[in-house]
């Protein structure tokens, strides 16, 4: 027996309308990019950068320097870390979006409230194109770390890091390596310096294959992770 045949037509159609009214609402503005007006593709180098814009007055300057950033970051992440990452990039302005920024696939999108007060936060975009370069899709992967490395990459590709104020989390003994962004990032680079200087490009391809677990530290630097994090704890300087 299908639904049709046991409901009222009335019900039916109240239910038919619902749910396109409920696809239409989950339809992006950007979907459709006959209706954008403020809209560029800029190419270079084999990389395809689709710009979206629905805010009225995104400053200009703050426009090209986000540009510029991906054209700077982008191109050094993939040859570090992963050559497969998406040729074609989109960056969407979006005055709907009250976070910083957020990346899902190969779409980023950026709050432009954010750099009305933050202008020289650039490097949001150094931080977010490595999750498209990260690319761990469904391997269930710690998120303290994938942010991490993210904001690893911001300290160690970014172009504006100091002009926005940003800089590592200082060490406090109140922190845990599962905290994620600065302070897992602040951790890794210790680690790298005192234990072993590949560690982050393999625990980046171990989740980017789904081969990740956590007997990984032990093997990479001779101690698991709450051993290192003791050890960082002790003398966390860089």
């Amino acid at each position: 027996m299908n639904l049709a045949s046991i409901l009222k037509p009335a019900t039916l159609l109240l239910l038919l309308v619902a749910a396109s009214h409920t696809f239409a609402q989950s339809r992006r503005w950007w979907d459709d990019t006959s209706m954008i007006s403020n809209k560029q593709t800029l190419q270079k180098d084999g990389l395809t950068l689709f710009y979206y814009d629905n805010s009225e007055n995104f400053d200009p300057q703050v426009k090209q320097h986000l540009i510029d950033a991906f054209f700077t970051v982008y191109p050094a992440e993939r040859k570090r870390f992963n050559m497969q990452a998406s040729a074609t990039v989109v960056f969407v302005i979006d005055t709907g979006y009250h976070g910083v920024a957020a990346t899902s696939g190969h779409i980023v999108r950026f709050n432009p409230d954010w750099f009305k007060k933050h202008p020289e936060d650039i490097d949001v975009v150094t931080h977010e194109v490595m999750h498209i370069v990260q690319s761990y899709g469904d391997n269930h992967v710690p998120g303290w770390l994938t942010e991490g490395i993210a904001d690893y990459v911001r300290y160690k590709f970014g172009i504006n890091n100091d002009a926005s104020g940003w800089k590592l989390t200082d060490f406090k003994p109140t922190q845990s390596y599962t905290n994620a962004y600065r302070i897992t990032a602040h951790f890794l680079v210790w680690a790298e310096k005192h234990k072993n200087p590949g560690l982050v490009d393999t625990l980046d391809g171990a989740m980017r294959q789904g081969i990740y677990t956590s007997e990984l530290w032990q093997q990479l630097t001779g101690k698991n992770v709450d051993e290192l994090w003791a050890e960082y704890s002790a003398n966390p300087e860089i």
